[in-house]
């Protein structure tokens, strides 16, 4: 079940103000990391796919591996751009929706919030083939039951 409005705002503002921390640095870069179908809200998921896209960098022309600028000036640039231009962000981003970019969320988001917050990017719910298949395995029993029965 991907991100829900709150939980997806918290994270977005974790990314565009803890940047300069070195200890988040490496958590924002496995965060900006994940697939963007982990964000629900679809202003949100815009908003998400411009930092990852921005702050995306290549160390050189060769075969190297991407990088990420995370940190410094770089990202305050894309950061501001985003805040001042929403419009660059998506066709239906507006003022409100980049507002809370670059605020802290709080003293209360830590590595436990963090580790919580990937369970629930990558927690998928249910479907109802489960659902299915016990229902096919009571049939298969009742017939099994009822063949027993005839005999």
């Amino acid at each position: 079940m991907p991100l829900d409005v709150e939980l997806g705002k918290t994270m977005l503002q974790l990314i565009t103000s803890r940047y300069n921390d070195r200890h988040w640095r490496k958590k924002i870069e496995k965060t900006l990391g994940l697939p963007q179908s982990g964000v629900g809200d679809p202003a949100q998921q815009q908003i998400f796919m411009y930092l990852k896209i921005g702050l995306k960098a290549y160390k050189s022309r060769r075969a190297d591996p991407d990088s990420w600028i995370i940190g410094w000036y770089a990202t305050k640039e894309v950061i501001d751009r985003a805040k001042f231009q929403p419009q660059l962000v998506g066709p239906n981003v507006t003022r409100g929706d980049v507002a809370c970019l670059g605020s802290d969320p709080g003293k209360e988001i830590d590595e436990a919030w963090w580790d919580e917050m990937l369970v629930a990017w990558f927690d998928v719910p249910e479907d109802e083939k489960p659902a299915e298949e016990e229902g096919g395995e009571a049939t298969d029993s009742d017939s099994s039951s009822t063949i027993k029965a005839k005999a």
